[in-house]
């Protein structure tokens, strides 16, 4: 097996043009990669490209941060049953060592991995103004961090790369460092980013890329995570005083029209263009749509709906009477030639677009809200629900129509804060890893099988008699981790395989 199986695959098979007008740049895919990055302008179009394959990870990062949580669920399809060994059985707890998605998901990943190493190696020959330098190095160890932050939640420990391989014969001996490597190797890139990138940049044209706000946010959601507090608070902190804000409306955050994307309260989103045919466009709207929505959900009868993501029963009795946010995010039902089917929806990323199919709305994995709460969090876990914790938390509910909270008990208040961040960042791939950072894996194992229990009591979507097997939402503490694709494994035993799989 190649390396680029282990690792990734070479620069020249992904490299290409990218959403937005930074992205929107030459496709230097016909240029080999000994005569590339010679200069300033062809080590950006191939930052491009690695901004261009996170997208591909974005795509279905939904079936890792919220099908396998008491988020949402699945418009289950009865007379077609292709999905179960695969994208259904993060829903039902059911992941095995041979699921495809595992495995494409790892290769993806090191795949963005090799190509941020290959240009952050490359570009120290290249032709660079001091400050394109800068920024670039500064964006590719961002990206890579943010790409170790998901892997280490993911599967444990895991393989550290930060450099390239020559030949193949190196990536056979490669073994799984410790997750506190791991998290060393994220907090290091994250600073080092932070150093380099600018608090916003000067180019219209340049909006959207990572910024110093991105990389001390990422670096403050990796102390919480870590549970090292005092330097959450400490990082966070920094990012108050950048110039963000929240939106006054809950739903300017999601709207891809060009007066409100990237705005105020964005940090860092991924890049999508719709409306064209330029390869860049999202279409979360049609695979969350219900499965038999026609167009009463995407308004085009000719775009398949995929039926996932499906907001539970749980989570649409959670928002409080009067919450602003709840018919942002979700709808309870849709009506399709009068009559009402009772099959939500989430309905946070569905805004008009012209072409079936292809919409504009950028996924948003940063937002200020989310840098607030976490603040709230590591405060009261610091040193107790205090007003300054409060405060943080009320902003949030302020905006979504609610009275403000006066919890002064710790626990109560970490357990408030965590539905806050349930509704507040529903449906925006958060709660997995919520779940897992507040919970140790036998509370994790329990709350999910006792959610588990809910829904084969009462499905939140009809099954259309498809009975449940007798794996289905049946949670054990291994499954905290997703196991190592099987493939991985057969190409080099000596990764090891996670415990219970």
């Amino acid at each position: 097996m190649k390396k680029v199986t282990i690792l990734g695959i070479a620069l020249a098979l992904f490299l290409s043009s990218c959403s937005e007008d930074f992205l929107n740049q030459t496709d230097p895919t016909k240029v080999g990669v000994d005569v590339f990055y010679k200069n300033e302008e062809q080590v950006k179009q191939a930052l491009n490209g690695v901004y261009s394959q996170v997208q591909t990870l974005t795509n279905t990062g939904y079936l890792f941060g919220e099908f396998q949580t008491d988020n949402t669920t699945i418009d289950l399809n009865p007379s077609d049953r292709g999905g179960a060994g695969g994208w259904e059985a993060f829903e039902f707890g059911t992941v095995n060592s041979g699921n495809g998605e595992i495995n494409t998901l790892w290769n993806n990943y090191y795949a963005t991995m090799y190509n941020c190493n290959l240009t952050l190696e490359k570009m120290v020959a290249a032709t660079m103004t001091d400050n394109g330098r800068k920024e670039v190095e500064g964006q590719l160890k961002f990206l890579r961090a943010y790409l170790y932050f998901n892997l280490v939640q993911y599967f444990g420990d895991v393989i550290i790369v930060t450099s390239t391989l020559d030949t193949p014969d190196p990536a056979f001996d490669l073994v799984r460092s410790p997750q506190a490597q791991v998290w060393a190797q994220i907090e290091k890139d994250l600073q080092e980013a932070a150093a380099a990138l600018p608090d916003k940049y000067a180019a219209a044209a340049d909006k959207g890329r990572a910024t110093k706000g991105a990389a001390l946010s990422l670096l403050g959601k990796s102390y919480l995570t870590q549970k090292k507090y005092a330097d959450a608070v400490t990082t966070l902190k920094q990012v108050t005083t950048l110039g963000y804000a929240l939106n006054a409306n809950y739903a300017d955050n999601f709207d891809p029209s060009p007066a409100k994307k990237n705005g105020v309260e964005s940090i860092f989103e991924i890049q999508y263009q719709g409306d064209n045919d330029l390869g860049e466009w999202s279409n979360f709207e049609y695979v969350f749509a219900p499965r038999v929505s026609k167009g009463a959900v995407t308004g085009y009868t000719a775009g398949s709906n995929g039926g996932r993501n499906v907001p539970t029963n749980d989570i649409m009795a959670a928002y409080e009477k009067g919450d602003l946010r709840k018919d942002i995010s979700l709808k309870p039902d849709f009506t399709l030639d009068g009559k009402v089917y009772p099959v939500p929806y989430v309905f946070k990323y569905n805004y008009p677009h012209t072409i079936v199919n292809r919409t504009n709305t950028n996924w948003p994995v940063l937002r200020y809200a989310d840098v607030l709460l976490m603040l709230a969090e590591s405060i009261n876990e610091q040193s107790g629900a205090n007003a300054e914790a409060l405060g943080y938390v009320n902003q949030i509910r302020k905006r979504a129509g609610l009275a403000d909270l006066a919890i002064t008990d710790k626990v109560a208040f970490r357990t408030a804060v965590l539905k806050e961040r349930r509704l507040e960042l529903a449906f925006e791939n958060h709660r997995w890893f919520d779940l897992k950072r507040t919970k140790t894996p036998a509370e994790w194992a329990a709350f999910m099988n006792a959610h588990g229990a809910q829904e084969r009591a009462k499905p939140t979507v009809d099954r259309g008699n498809v009975p449940f097997n007798s794996t289905d939402y049946v949670y054990t503490e291994n499954e905290y981790f997703l196991p190592l694709p099987a493939p991985q494994i057969l190409i080099n035993p000596k990764l090891a395989q996670n415990p219970g799989y």
